[in-house]
């Protein structure tokens, strides 16, 4: 039982990668506090057991970098859901571990695919229905990455960079209508994302974080609830960190 029992009740979120990590969480804890989620996710073989593991309403496979499915997406949860409250904006990969000279051009363009258009086309179909209501909550993932730049990591820090640049004019554009949008900056975390990097990028990204660990999913869920939850109703347009005290601004 979770210590916020009820705090989504009646609340009806979208959560993008859903079917592992952090989404998984989220959406878990979500469930927990008393709303309705359905997920979103590229991995359809993972997506179905992780819905029926955290009790979703729906689950939808769709690859975020395509703007149509994103738009039949939405108006697909809104009917399973009946209203979206709350979209939390979760998918995201690595890409390559390489310099900018260096950098694939297909990596490149894939982890901008993903990481900052798919998350602009999931921020732009669900808004509307948010107005339409007069409520929600939008939580973009980013990163520490995105505000100091991870050497090697050039397109996935510039995709976080660019989100926390997106959510900063969001959060202005909707303030007073009652929905609010802020970002989420984390340090590196235990997830499966990390199977992507190898074991020297990981160290790296460790040896950067004051507190001398990894964060856990669990401290970055606990957060964004908060973050998507009526208790975040004076700070928008603005990043969270949970960074171990490696980003304090």
């Amino acid at each position: 039982m979770s210590a916020f029992a009820g705090r989504y009740e009646g609340r009806c979120a979208i959560v993008t990668g859903g079917a592992s990590g952090l989404g998984k969480q989220v959406a878990a804890r979500i469930v927990a506090e008393g709303g309705k989620v359905v997920l979103w996710d590229l991995n359809a073989d993972t997506l179905a057991a992780a819905g029926q593991e955290v009790g979703a309403v729906h689950v939808v496979a769709l690859d975020v970098s395509d703007r149509a499915a994103v738009a039949v997406a939405a108006q697909e949860s809104a009917a399973a859901l009946g209203k979206i409250d709350v979209l939390v904006c979760s998918a995201g990969i690595t890409g390559a571990t390489a310099t900018v000279w260096d950098y694939p051009v297909d990596s490149w363009q894939r982890v901008i695919d993903i990481n900052l258009n798919g998350l602009f086309y999931c921020n732009r179909e669900v808004v509307p229905f948010m107005l339409e209501n007069g409520y929600g909550r939008i939580v973009n993932l980013a990163s520490v990455a995105g505000k100091e730049g991870n050497p090697n990591a050039s397109a996935y820090s510039a995709s976080k960079a660019g989100v926390i640049g997106l959510t900063k004019s969001l959060g202005k554009e909707l303030a007073g209508k009652g929905v609010i949008a802020n970002a989420l900056t984390p340090a590196t975390f235990e997830s499966p994302i990390l199977d992507q990097l190898p074991q020297s990028q990981v160290d790296y990204m460790r040896s950067k974080i004051p507190m001398g660990r990894l964060g856990l999913v669990e401290e970055s869920a606990a957060m964004v609830c908060f973050m998507a939850s009526e208790e975040c109703s004076f700070t928008t347009a603005s990043t969270f960190d949970t960074s171990g005290g490696r980003t304090t601004f």
